[in-house]
């Protein structure tokens, strides 16, 4: 008789910028860090995070308010600046998401 595999676990985690979720690979996480608020591309960044699409879209919703709640803490200007530059470097299209 063969032993049955177990499924392997996917981390889920929510997008606060549309509030979808989705696997954790699939989301940039962002982290509150002693330094500031910062990109952690690598997912290993020690620290409290939150996680975003990959669009714009996201990025707007998640920087007018959202993201710093996730957070919980102000985001400084140079921070703010940092993250809006990334989000314009990112697509503009809404269907990345599904």
């Amino acid at each position: 008789m063969a032993k049955k595999r177990k499924k392997k676990h996917v981390p889920q985690r929510t997008c606060v910028g549309c509030r979808t979720v989705q696997p954790k690979r699939s989301l940039t996480r962002v982290v509150r860090t002693a330094k500031g608020v910062q990109i952690d591309l690598t997912g290993k960044i020690a620290g409290r995070g939150a996680y975003l699409h990959n669009t714009q879209k996201c990025w707007e919703i998640g920087l007018k308010q959202a993201l710093a709640r996730a957070l919980k803490t102000e985001i400084s200007p140079d921070d703010l600046q940092s993250l809006s530059e990334y989000a314009e470097s990112l697509p503009d299209d809404s269907e990345a998401i599904a």
